[in-house]
């Protein structure tokens, strides 16, 4: 066996193959089983995913034994900390942060590219009262794609740049309607005169003719949790971004199934989850109870934020959001039932050796839906403001694939485990 590649041995003929390894920039190298099938008349079988890269990328890297995650090389910490969401957005979308003046150039469009086609209000008109806001999210965006057609079909950079930019735009004003026709009330429009993460709290709660203060300390941490949801890698919502990418969809009809992917609620509905869980719990009497039952194997219930699929060490973006909420808590003087009860699981998951022997650090979710509660975003909001995150990322994710020289279709195979050819009675 040399050094470049992996030996298969079918111990049933002693038939060996061959496959080559492919070296990452950094990470984990891979074996080229692309040719698997057609060598050995054989599949792999890799449930879930768990050991399978499905594309290459140099979008998002993640080291989830040390708990590093990087944006197209910098650290998330940096992102997080000394940009901006729209510095990001940037990032991602065009692989370079922005200089001052693309910064400027790209925060203007995003004012823009804000306001929504009056007909798209037409089919808000259609949904019952207290639709999911996510379902109305996923139709409204859906609906872009009739909007924009001519989007079918990217030939240059430049109808690139157009189509994701306008998307990204978008989807706040989106995500802000779609919350104001569940609740029936009426529809603020964006505000030129507001920064993009400004603009989307104020669509959240403004009122026709008043006027209304938004704090910096609010803005910012809005902010940093959606570059903090920005992308992660081939994560289930953007396997189904890429997959729909690999049919030559409209890429507005990928991100709505993005969307619909998102929405489950062991994964972009885990903070709502969290805070439903903490309010089932009630009281910081009864934390020691629910740890107990957490920890006992013959139980169903399991805590909601904690742990990873990928990340066996601390989540980095939570790290970043535990300071936060921190701040947050202090600078508004926010305090309740809740964050005691929070506060107690907190404390034992991180001093518990059942907890840490296992790596069930508490994640992102844990602390997001924390802080979108004391930003009085409602609960059922929580997927939407994941939505607005992610979508840099699924765009950056759908042209990356459109890049290839040959695009595949998504196509898995399965183990049939039915019955073999019955014979007609």
């Amino acid at each position: 066996m040399s050094k470049n590649t992996v030996t298969v041995i079918d111990n049933r003929n002693g038939n060996s193959y061959e496959f080559n390894i492919l070296d990452a920039s950094i990470g984990p190298s891979v074996v080229d089983i692309s040719t698997f099938y057609k060598n050995t008349g054989m599949f792999t079988y890799d449930e879930g995913y768990t050991s399978t890269a499905s594309c290459k990328s140099d979008i998002t890297y993640i080291d989830g034994e040390t708990g590093k995650l990087m944006y197209r090389g910098y650290d998330i910490s940096y992102m997080a900390n000394k940009k901006t969401f729209l510095d990001t957005a940037f990032l991602l979308l065009n692989g370079d942060l922005p200089t001052q003046e693309e910064l400027d150039n790209f925060t203007l469009e995003m004012k823009k590219r804000s306001f929504v086609h009056e007909a798209v209000k037409k089919l808000f008109d259609a949904f019952p009262d207290r639709a999911h806001p996510m379902a109305i999210l996923s139709a409204g965006v859906s609906a872009l794609a009739t909007l924009y057609f001519k989007h079918l079909d990217i030939n240059t950079s430049e109808e690139f740049r157009e189509m994701s930019n306008r998307i990204v735009a978008k989807i706040p004003t989106l995500a802000a309607f779609s919350y104001r026709y569940s609740k029936g009330l009426p529809i603020i429009y964006p505000d030129l005169n507001r920064g993009f993460t400004e603009n989307f709290l104020y669509m959240m709660r403004a009122y026709p003719h008043q006027h209304i203060e938004l704090r910096d300390v609010e803005i910012k941490a809005l902010d940093t949790i959606f570059t903090l949801h920005a992308d992660h890698e081939q994560n289930a919502s953007t396997t189904a971004v890429r997959n729909l990418a690999s049919t030559m969809a409209h890429p507005y009809a990928a991100i709505s199934a993005g969307i619909g992917a998102l929405w489950g609620k062991s994964h972009g509905g885990a903070n709502e989850s969290v805070i439903r869980q903490l309010e089932m719990i009630g009281s910081v009497d009864k934390v020691d109870e629910y740890i107990a039952r957490a920890k006992d194997k013959n139980d169903p219930f399991r805590l909601m934020g904690f742990g990873h699929r990928v990340y066996k060490n601390f989540d980095p973006r939570a790290t970043i959001l535990k300071d936060i909420r921190d701040d947050l808590m202090g600078e508004l003087n926010i305090s309740g039932k809740l964050i005691e009860v929070a506060n107690k699981i907190e404390h034992i998951a991180l001093n518990d050796e059942y907890f840490v022997s296992r790596g069930l650090y508490p994640n992102i979710d844990f602390y997001s839906g924390l802080i979108l509660q004391a930003l009085k975003i409602p609960k059922e909001m929580f997927a939407v403001i994941f939505v607005i995150g992610r979508t840099p990322g699924w765009i950056a994710q759908w042209n990356e694939l459109q890049q290839q020289k040959n695009i595949k279709i998504a196509r898995p195979r399965q183990l049939y485990n039915g019955p073999t050819e019955r014979t007609p009675k």
